[in-house]
């Protein structure tokens, strides 16, 4: 990855409140509708492809469609930072506006291939977290097991059958990203630099979950994470792919240099774990109605998070949390445990701080006023999301 993850400044301990509002009250872009519509119908031409059909294997076709499923109903939260990122410093046609013009079909490509990237790696991490259902539905490998128990084998036969079926899903889902991000543009050099960003994101993102895994072997114990390491996992596992890769692919492709393209990221990265530590907590203190998922699952499992790290540094908390690791403790008693701890206040500081750095960053980039205001909201919206 370019840049470490130990290039994240070390936790801020202050920064502005998160009620806060946007700094603009303008982040509408007509560009992406049209673009938005695009990146769809990119997307739906890569699974119709005759291309990219096995003919004469009797399981493909489902396993292909189920794919396709999974992938529909994203924000395309990547698509549209690319388009920012592109449109911040691609030329502006001749004859108006580049909202009025057709989107690029570089740039929905490259798009395209981060929504896919963004599928292949949610259906791997699936697996890791042995998680059946995404997005409020079953994932590829719950269908997969639901057909195995159906065909009358074992439980343990048919959860390795659905395991398995979603491990093939998210290669196939990892290579047609990769596909569609290397055929983006004929440009020899900006195809080699954009591949070299989503090449690193992949990379990034498997050492991140990996990370992920082994920090939560230790389920509260002595060795439990601090917020830096935290810090750290968060960003390779999703913030390089989800926000700094997307914004330094996009602007290279349009043609920024180097050094603008690398500002912007940072920013991205920033902004990636500020988003990271909001989504830990309403992980654990958020409404179930409102994010899709439950908030006993992140403590339950053991995992390592900021709020984790910030409660074992009081010693009333860590008790309770390694008596939740016993056993011994409910998952409502240690949620009441952390919160007691400040632990909750703390990291939507943390969170502030990051996204205020990621302000500093950004303002000292020469922006479009419409893309400068785009990563305004996007700034706002990190810190007051609710889902």
């Amino acid at each position: 990855m370019t840049g470490s993850a130990r290039d994240l400044p070390e936790a801020p301990t202050g920064g502005t409140p998160v009620a806060a509002g946007p700094r603009t009250a303008s982040g509408h872009d007509a560009a992406w509708p049209p673009f938005r519509a695009a990146v769809l119908r990119e997307l739906e031409d890569f699974f119709a492809s005759p291309a990219h059909r096995v003919a004469r294997s009797p399981g493909f076709p489902l396993l292909w469609e189920r794919i396709r499923e999974q992938l529909a109903g994203g924000k395309l939260i990547r698509p549209r930072l690319t388009l920012i990122a592109w449109r911040s410093f691609a030329p502006v046609p001749r004859g108006g506006d580049a909202a009025a013009q057709v989107p690029d079909a570089a740039c929905v490509r490259l798009a395209a291939s981060f929504e896919m990237l963004h599928a292949a790696l949610l259906v791997h991490d699936d697996v890791v977290d042995q998680d059946w259902r995404r997005r409020g539905r079953p994932t590829v490998g719950e269908l997969f097991r639901r057909d195995a128990l159906a065909a009358g084998v074992g439980e343990e036969e048919a959860e390795h059958a659905g395991s398995s079926a979603a491990v093939l899903a998210g290669d196939l889902l990892l290579a047609g990203a990769l596909r569609l991000a290397t055929t983006c543009t004929t440009d020899p050099g900006r195809s080699r630099a954009v591949a070299d960003v989503v090449f690193e994101a992949v990379t990034a993102s498997a050492a991140g979950e990996l990370d992920d895994l082994l920090l939560s072997l230790h389920r509260f114990g002595a060795e439990h994470p601090d917020v830096q390491a935290i810090l750290d996992m968060e960003r390779l596992k999703t913030a390089t792919y989800s926000f700094e890769a997307p914004l330094r692919a996009g602007a290279l492709l349009a043609g920024a240099g180097t050094d603008d393209a690398e500002r912007l990221a940072r920013a991205g990265a920033l902004l990636g774990v500020g988003y990271q530590v909001v989504d830990d907590v309403l992980g654990t203190f958020g409404d179930p109605e409102v994010t899709g998922k439950s908030v006993d699952a992140d403590l339950r499992s053991g995992k390592a998070t900021v709020l984790t790290a910030h409660g074992m540094q009081v010693p009333g908390v860590r008790r309770v949390l390694e008596d939740l690791a016993s056993g011994a403790a409910t998952v409502a008693r240690a949620r009441e445990a952390i919160a007691d701890s400040g632990a909750r206040e703390a990291a939507l500081q943390l969170a502030a701080g990051l996204v205020g750095q990621a302000r500093e960053l950004l303002d000292g980039l020469a922006l479009p006023q419409a893309q400068r205001a785009q990563l305004d909201v996007l700034c706002h919206h990190v810190l007051n999301r609710d889902s």
